[in-house]
């Protein structure tokens, strides 16, 4: 196999932390060389590769990016890229660029979870636009995973008991029902209660119960629901709920 090489690439050190970052890869020199100008001009960080296998070396970027891709790629194609990426590089949307006669595989990358994909020849206009909406996609998944770490670190910190507390809280039983469960008395419930609301920083019940949903997507929120909203006069009582009862 002979190894691609990317395209000169600019140097991060020498680049603002938070400016974003777009990826190109195609085999075409022309290509990169144009978009590199075009990415460059307009304020944003570009770096170049002529193969999918350069780019995988590449290290996952710690700022809003996004990676414009050719579909028909040497060796490992484009769609095979992008199923290589699908899981750790959530945050890196992914522009396919394609040809007229490959519209059913542009239609495979979209169902595969593409961010766009456009035709070429396209507008650099066009592309700038589709490329801006992409990189607020990746800051806000950026920020969206800065959050489940700070809840997850916050989960951390819970003592067993307190995690045990807050695991039936969250299904709407009362601390008197929670001290049932657990053989412990109501006083020592609230007693966590508090604890877990103070350490989690949940400001409502219905909060606490969205953090547990994040910490354990595998669990079914209408379960929860169904538990713990509970109808007064056609109002939610979560919310408005006393959080120490």
């Amino acid at each position: 196999m002979t190894p691609c090489h990317a395209v000169e690439r600019e140097s991060e050190s020498s680049a603002p932390h938070d400016t974003p970052m777009v990826f190109v890869v195609d085999d075409d020199v022309s290509v990169r060389e144009s978009l590199e100008a075009m990415v460059r001009s307009a304020g944003l960080i570009p770096e170049m590769f002529a193969c999918a296998q350069d780019f995988l070396g590449r290290p996952r970027p710690m700022v809003p990016n996004c990676l414009v891709l050719d579909v028909s790629l040497p060796e490992l194609g484009g769609l095979d890229l992008q199923k290589l990426i699908a899981t750790e590089r959530t945050d890196m949307p992914i522009i396919f660029m394609t040809g007229y006669d490959e519209v059913r595989t542009a239609v495979w990358a979209m169902k595969a979870g593409a961010f766009d994909i456009l035709t070429k020849p396209f507008d650099d206009h066009v592309l700038l636009d589709v490329i801006r909406q992409a990189i607020e996609r990746s800051r806000a998944a950026m920020r969206e995973e800065a959050d489940l770490l700070a809840i997850q670190d916050r989960y951390a910190a819970l003592g067993q008991r307190e995690r045990e507390v807050m695991a039936l809280v969250v299904t709407g039983l009362l601390n008197k029902q929670v001290g049932g469960q657990l053989g412990i008395c109501e006083i020592t419930v609230k007693m966590h209660r508090r604890h877990v609301m103070r350490k989690m920083s949940a400001r409502s019940l219905a909060d606490l119960i969205s953090m547990e949903w994040r910490l354990h997507p595998e669990c079914e929120p209408r379960a929860v629901l169904q538990r713990s909203f509970v109808s007064d006069g056609g109002h939610c009582a979560v919310a408005a709920s006393p959080l120490f009862e």
